[in-house]
């Protein structure tokens, strides 16, 4: 069992940067594949960035290539979501994920969820 907690979000003016952060109970942490989704008003629930059990593989939406970073570090069971140059249409609850597999931007295949951070972008 894998239990989430997100922190970080809030509000922004366009063009500025938020830094999410996501906290892991447990000793296993190291053994899933983490990844950030986003859910908008009215809007489905959308694969934003992922990374793999190690670390040493990041994959992203394109929406957010060359704008958002994701990391991890399992010595501090965290996982974290650095993002830069923010638009309106980034506003959204940010939600992490784990997974047992690694490379999976489907949410169907993701097992804990945390309860999510609202993330707001003015223009």
């Amino acid at each position: 069992q894998v239990q989430l907690v997100e922190s970080g979000g809030g509000l922004v003016q366009a063009g500025g940067s938020l830094r999410l952060s996501c906290a892991a109970s447990g000793r296993t942490f190291s053994r899933y594949g983490m990844a950030w989704f986003r859910q908008a008003p009215g809007k489905e629930r959308e694969f934003v960035a992922g990374i793999t059990r190690s670390g040493g593989k990041a994959y992203y939406a394109d929406s957010v290539k060359g704008r958002f970073t994701i990391s991890r570090d399992n010595a501090k069971n965290t996982v974290y979501l650095q993002m830069n140059n923010l638009k309106p249409e980034d506003t959204a609850v940010y939600y992490c994920a784990a997974s047992i597999y690694d490379y999976i931007n489907d949410p169907r295949n993701y097992d804990y969820w945390g309860q999510g951070t609202q993330v707001t972008v003015s223009s």
